[in-house]
């Protein structure tokens, strides 16, 4: 069943070593320092503005949760974490919803904690090839009362996945058909392994509002995928494990589409404090995006720990901006670092 599966996918990662072996690419990074940023730290602003509503800090807490009988409780934690800090939010895929409405809760438990901030639908590519019925896309929506709904696009989890699908012919047509239809913008993530300039190029060119490149650094969804079977000889091959691009390679083929094409660019994969969200938007990102993290957090130390653990990371934001000078997130790209 989905609702299993999806139960699996979350308890797996919080207890088994699922995380990629190859890194971000954010080693490579350095920050540009500047011993004269002539600001006061007072004055240092995280805000911005996402899908017409104003949020404090550039991190969307991503898709990963709903769909089992448990995740009610999880994400209406982690909604009210972010409606408290006003940050964005995307609920897991709404797959198992929309084959059995009793998985409606856990979804719509994510607006009810969360009136006011970003919520995003969620929906596997594969599930929109022949084109998503006006009934789904208008469940996927008014469930959340979502802002935007985005596609989610693993072709490696589901070639590793004992259940998952092996057709993905049609998906980009799917996408295309969904943001000519769907009364909210559409955004696309990959799910750990990357994309690339080509592939994000093909989808601004249909019309998305925005990408989430979720390169290799992260979970490995190949490993979680793995984990689920107990025959060793049903297990994929080690170098599928570590398939993919680095988020630092993503990004720099990402963002440069920005110069000929309006959209936004969200970083993950591998996102796990400060310096790395700091990174991701002087590479050009709009903002960061996290999932693991937050649920290992979660899980660990409750809300009051996970409030405590962002405290930390925005203070720490708001000192990197202030040594590169930049008292705005769109001051963050201007050349802030460079690579060794």
């Amino acid at each position: 069943m989905i609702s299993d599966r999806k139960r699996d996918h979350v308890n797996l990662t919080l207890t088994q070593p699922v995380e990629y072996l190859n890194t971000t690419g954010f080693d490579r990074v350095m920050f540009r320092h500047s011993a004269l940023p002539e600001l006061d730290f007072k004055d240092i602003d995280t805000s911005l503005t996402f899908l017409n509503k104003r949020l404090s800090f550039p991190l969307f807490i991503s898709s990963m949760t709903g769909g089992y009988k448990d995740a009610t409780p999880v994400n209406a934690m982690i909604a009210e974490f972010c409606e408290t800090h006003q940050l964005a939010f995307g609920v897991g895929s709404q797959r198992a919803m929309l084959e059995n409405p009793e998985h409606l809760a856990s979804f719509s438990i994510a607006r009810k904690k969360a009136p006011k901030t970003v919520i995003c639908s969620n929906i596997g590519g594969v599930q929109l090839i022949g084109g998503l019925d006006k009934k789904s896309m208008n469940l996927l929506i008014d469930s959340i009362e979502a802002d935007a709904i985005l596609v989610h696009l693993n072709p490696l989890q589901e070639l590793i996945q004992k259940e998952g699908d092996r057709n993905f012919q049609g998906v980009l047509e799917g996408i295309k058909k969904l943001v000519s239809e769907a009364p909210v913008p559409v955004l696309v993530k990959e799910t750990g392994a990357g994309i690339s300039g080509e592939v994000a190029l093909r989808l601004v060119e249909v019309g998305v509002h925005g990408i989430d490149v979720a390169g290799v650094g992260g979970t490995s969804w190949a490993k979680v995928e793995d984990f689920r079977y107990e025959n060793e000889k049903e297990k994929g091959p080690d170098f599928l494990m570590e398939w993919g691009m680095s988020t630092l390679q993503c990004l720099q083929e990402v963002a440069p589409l920005k110069e000929r094409y309006s959209f936004i660019l969200m970083a993950s994969g591998g996102i796990r404090n400060a310096e790395h969200m700091l990174k991701s938007i002087c590479l050009g990102a709009d903002m960061s995006a996290m999932a693991a993290p937050i649920l290992k957090t979660l899980h660990q130390s409750g809300l009051q720990g996970l409030d405590e653990e962002f405290s930390r990371w925005k203070d720490h934001f708001r000192k990197g901006m202030l040594l590169l000078g930049a008292s705005r997130l769109d001051q963050l790209a201007e050349k802030k670092v460079y690579l060794v």
